[in-house]
């Protein structure tokens, strides 16, 4: 990711020195990228950055020209609400993304490429479609059939298509005691009972699914759990599907994060009948580029695909094209690659930062789970933090129940750039050693 950056500093430093001035035209991408020997994929992702530098301009048509003043300053971040460093919402979108991103869709702008685009939104959505997301959901030890992948308009409405599936009104769905705030509102709005499941240091026991009644559903996220950042072992997996065919208790296997590690096999692997997996490109893309994935058992596929349908939660069909096109061309495995390296670069600063605190995370994911040291409590330090210009989340925003929270705050480490993120740690890390009101502001 770092090449194409010292070619942008290059032309900008031209620019810098005049010898590239205002209204000057670039040469086009393919020149650009014959003349320095690299790919045309790379010199997109260096007019890219120069571009959001505000150093350059497109017209399209004409070609890419240097500005003729140079742009104003903005702000360090792009920030989830004003004046706040953003370790709530994880937005991991890379420098370069878009280069990426565009030449894929080319093909839409032609009239023969967008009538797929134009064509009813269905469950099932394309041939093509079906064969790219399978291959890119695919992973050692688990391969879905092209003929088994749904498609809805983002994560959470498959989520929602899920659960309304498999749990009716009044039904009763188990999940984790801490577990993804909004799948909790979605159950509200289906008219589903949520039953928090305990867990430990492997993720939930399968002993509780046991004793905790007749449940129609469980909804997990056996993978990068979300907030605890536990990934649950082959033998616990085993353990559990176990369980879910002795009470034939199907499974929600919530796999949104599961892109930045390569193992073990998903809950689906050992438990083929008894789960349906839910996935969605909001973090292997962009948040504003997603498309939800649901890949049901046979015997659940025509009521998963009804839910989709009666739910309203139809995927758009420019948007399967769309996804089809960056899954199809690698463009998908390459920012995925990309993320992993970002992400296992923010747990190391957070290794680095936080040391001698306790900390749960696996080392591959975009968050982790800081369990306070005395005195503080979690609603206190949120509130210390926000004094200082940094959102966290605290534990009683995932709890499942309405039992007490403990005392221990989520943070999203994907929005901030690097350094603004280190900073932002170093500032936690101090607070955490103080108590509250050290300073006079509690």
């Amino acid at each position: 990711m770092d090449d194409y950056r010292a070619l942008a500093d290059v032309v900008a430093a031209d620019i810098a020195g005049g010898r590239l001035r205002a209204g000057d035209r670039l040469p086009t991408q393919r020149r650009f990228a014959r003349d320095r020997g690299i790919a045309v994929s790379t010199a997109s992702r260096v007019y890219a950055e120069l571009s959001s530098r505000g150093l350059v301009t497109g017209e399209v048509g004409r070609g890419t020209f240097v500005r003729a003043a140079p742009p104003q300053p903005g702000p360090a971040l792009a920030e989830h609400r004003p004046g706040a460093i953003d370790l709530q919402m994880n937005f991991p979108i890379l420098d370069g993304q878009e280069a990426l991103l565009a030449p894929a869709l080319s093909g839409l702008l032609r009239a023969d490429g967008l009538r797929a685009g134009l064509s009813p939104a269905s469950a099932a959505g394309t041939d093509a479609a079906r064969r790219a997301a399978a291959a890119m959901l695919a992973c050692e030890g688990w391969a879905p059939q092209p003929e088994q992948v749904l498609f809805a308009g983002n994560g959470r409405q498959a989520i929602a298509a899920a659960i309304g599936a498999l749990v009716p009104v009044g039904g009763r769905l188990g999940v984790e005691t801490l577990t993804y705030p909004v799948m909790r509102t979605i159950a509200a709005r289906l008219g589903v009972e949520v039953v928090p499941l305990p867990v430990d240091d492997e993720g939930v026991q399968p002993g509780a699914v046991r004793a905790a009644g007749r449940l129609d559903a469980v909804f997990l996220q056996p993978t990068m759990h979300n907030p605890l950042g536990v990934t649950m072992p082959v033998p616990r997996r085993r353990e559990l599907a176990e369980v879910l065919a002795e009470l034939d208790v199907p499974a929600i296997e919530d796999r949104i994060y599961s892109f930045l590690r390569d193992d073990p096999p998903p809950l689906a692997a050992f438990a083929p009948e008894h789960t349906v997996v839910v996935d969605s490109l909001s973090k292997r893309v962009a948040p504003g580029c997603t498309l939800g994935f649901l890949v049901p058992p046979t015997a659940r596929h025509q009521r998963v695909r009804a839910a989709i349908r009666s739910g309203g939660w139809l995927a758009q069909s420019l948007a399967v094209e769309a996804a089809t096109r960056w899954m199809a061309d690698g463009v998908v495995a390459e920012i995925q690659s990309a993320k992993r390296v970002d992400a296992a670069q923010r747990q190391a600063l957070v290794a680095e930062r936080l040391a001698g605190f306790t900390v749960r995370a696996d080392p591959a994911a975009y968050h982790c789970w800081w369990e306070l040291p005395s005195p503080w409590r979690a609603e206190t330090f949120v509130a210390a933090a926000a004094r200082r210009g940094i959102a966290v989340t605290p534990a009683a925003s995932y709890a499942a129940g309405a039992g007490h929270a403990p005392s221990a705050v989520r943070l999203a480490l994907a929005t901030p750039p690097l350094d603004t993120l280190a900073a932002a740690l170093d500032v936690l890390a101090g607070l955490g050693r103080g108590a509250p009101g050290d300073d006079g502001t509690e």
